[in-house]
Formats: structure tokens, sequence, C-alpha cells
């Protein structure tokens, strides 16, 4: 390990991986929030026109020029969506679908077009489908943290009325705060996180490294800034992560490595988030069923003592087995234990019995009055 990481090759690209887990971490969050993570794979598949002219003006594999015609192109897609859902009848899914199919015809167009020129093929142009994380330059880092100060920075400055507007659009336009454009801000932002991961990721897996750690962030946050926060972590460590998996082993894309570790932040969010994952949800629901057996049991030797007009009547235990089954013994050690009953003979019988204690008819008649008041 210590030996991958003195590379200067994985220096670079674990510092970039860094800086764009950071701002897509940060911009996937709003985007997750506001329903846009299918904005997010429209605007990548857009920037690959923008890519291919800016090579073509450029002449050569100028990553600056690339990645301003990257997020031209994708900017202009994403409000091209916009446009199209607010001038048309059509709605937001066949807006993208549109945005999408005709920008990524045109990029593959383009491509084919500058492979076919002197040298474009040896650009590597074709790498930003897929990311090529290894082509990273020291320089193409300080774009990369210029991509990610800016983006940011906004988001810091707008960051009241983004949360506002993700959360209800409708009360922001009651206050008069300008609804369409700052979601048109956010919507270029999230373009902008989407350049940003063009060198790393590419074009296809850039939207899963946006949307993934949000998705994951989701799980245990409850609050915005803790879910920002959050998804910026999960960025920012499956790119650190994927990377060093990809240094350590021959023939790994980095991208990919990436997209996959970002995957399995979101399949251990899904099972393990405190109240929302799976395995809580179950345990929950478990509890929830033995309390029911537990107060049904209790209700039945409440009942039973009103019968015999007897607060401490004894209830038999193979008789609670007889109404009650194999639930009987489970709930009686669980009341037992939460002091609502307690064991005890009725001579001249020597099986078990058991008696409500003062909480536990407290209990049962707090449950009765429930019933019926239900």
């Amino acid at each position: 390990m210590g030996a991958v990481l003195s590379s200067q090759i994985v220096q670079t690209v674990l510092l970039g991986a860094a800086l764009l887990g950071l701002i897509s971490g940060a911009l996937g969050a709003f985007a997750l929030l506001r329903g846009q993570s299918l904005l997010g794979d429209t605007v990548s598949h857009a920037a690959l026109p923008g890519i291919v002219l800016g090579f073509l003006i450029a002449g050569g594999r100028d990553l600056g020029a690339i990645l301003t015609g990257a997020a031209l192109s994708g900017g202009l897609a994403a409000l091209a969506v916009i446009a199209i859902t607010r001038q048309t009848r059509l709605k937001p899914d066949a807006a993208l679908g549109v945005v999408l199919g005709v920008s990524f015809a045109i990029g593959i167009v383009l491509l084919s077009h500058a492979q076919g020129q002197s040298g474009a093929a040896s650009a590597g142009l074709s790498a930003f489908l897929f990311g090529q994380a290894a082509a990273t330059l020291r320089s193409d880092l300080w774009i990369m943290g210029g991509l990610a100060l800016a983006a940011l920075s906004i988001l810091a400055l707008v960051w009241k009325e983004a949360k506002l507007v993700s959360f209800d659009p409708d009360f922001a336009q009651a206050i008069g705060l300008p609804v369409g454009g700052v979601q048109a801000l956010l919507t270029v932002m999230v373009a902008l996180a989407i350049v940003a991961g063009l060198q790393m990721v590419g074009v296809i897996l850039m939207v899963a490294l946006l949307i993934a750690p949000a998705a994951a962030a989701r799980q245990w946050a409850r609050s915005l800034g803790a879910m920002v926060f959050l998804s910026m972590g999960f960025a920012v460590a499956s790119g650190v992560i994927g990377a060093l998996i990809s240094a350590g082993a021959r023939g790994l894309a980095t991208g990919p490595v990436v997209v996959l570790v970002a995957t399995g932040f979101v399949a251990l969010s899904m099972l393990a988030a405190p109240g929302r994952g799976l395995v809580w949800q179950e345990l929950a629901r478990r509890r929830r069923a033995r309390n029911l057996r537990s107060d049904q049991v209790l209700g039945t030797i409440h009942a039973l003592a009103r019968a015999h007009d007897d607060p401490d009547y004894p209830a038999e235990q193979g008789m609670l087995r007889l109404e009650h089954r194999a639930a009987t013994d489970a709930a009686l050690s669980d009341l037992t234990a939460r002091g609502l009953l307690r064991e005890t003979t009725h001579a001249p019988e020597t099986t078990p019995h058991w008696q409500l204690t003062p909480k536990g008819r407290a209990r049962a008649e707090a449950l009765e009055k429930g019933a019926k008041d239900a």
C-alpha cells in the first residue's frame, strides 16, 4: 500500500477523487431532494457534444476547453428540459428523454467525426464516456478545484433559498422568492458537478456518483445540513476507496470501481441506517408483533381477574396456553421482565399461575380504555 500511495499518479487521482466527492456529494443531495436524478443522467449525456466541440475548437486535449464546452452543453440541456416542461404539455420525464436522446446522438455523431481527424484518436476522447482517471494531471486538479470552489461558494450563498425551494417551492413562490431562478441555478450547478467528474468517472457513470452518495446519506440524516455533509463524506470516501482499489489491482478502471463503492454505501445504508434501514424496520416490526401478543395475554389475565371480581386473580398458565397457544410463554416472559406480571402459586394446584402487578393492571386498563375510544 505504501508503494501505491507514493506514486504521483495515484496521489493525483486521490486528490481528484476527493475534490469530485465534495462537489458531487453536495449538489447530489439537492438533485435527489428535488426529484432530479434523471436530470443528472440527461446533463451527463448532454455534456458529450460540448466535450467534442471543446476539443475541436482547442485543437487538442485542453481540459479547460473541453470542460467549458461540456458545462455549456450540459447547462443548455438542463435549461432546455425546464423550458420544455414549462412551455409545453410534456411531462418532465418525457422532456428528459427527448433532450437526453437528442443530445447524446449529436455527441456520438460529433465524436465519430472528431476521431476521424488527425490526432484525435490519440487524444482519447472516447475515454470521457467511461472516464480515465489515470490521465488526470496535476494541472487538471486546479480546474477541478476551481469548479468545486465555485459550486460550493454559490451553494453557501443561496443555502436558505435552495433549502426552501427544494422542500416547499409553493411557499417560496408565495413569499416572493424567484423560484424559477433558484431552480435554474441549482440545475446549472448540477451540470458543473457532472462536468467536474467527466475526466475521472465519465459521461455514462457520473450520474451514479451524483445520486448514490446522496441516496445513502438520506437514509441516515434527519436534516438538510446533515444530509449534505454526509453525502459529501460518502462521495469522498467512494472516490478515495475506489481509486485505491483500482490502483492496487491491475486492469480495474477507476470510474466503475468508484461507482460500485458508492453503490455499496447505498446498500449498507438501506440495510443498517437507524430507523429507516431494512434491518431496523424488521426489528421494529418484530417488536410491535411481540408487544401485541404480550398485550393480548395481559388483556386476557385482566379479563379473568375482572370476571372473578379479584384484581389479584391467579391465571393458570395452561389455560392461557389454550387461549394464545405458542405465543403464551414468550409473552409471559416479556410481561414479567417489564414488571407487568408476577408468577405465583395457587394451592392445591402445582402448575404456574400469573397475577397482574399494579403496573400491569394500570397498563391493561389503559389498553382497554384505548380500545373503547377507538
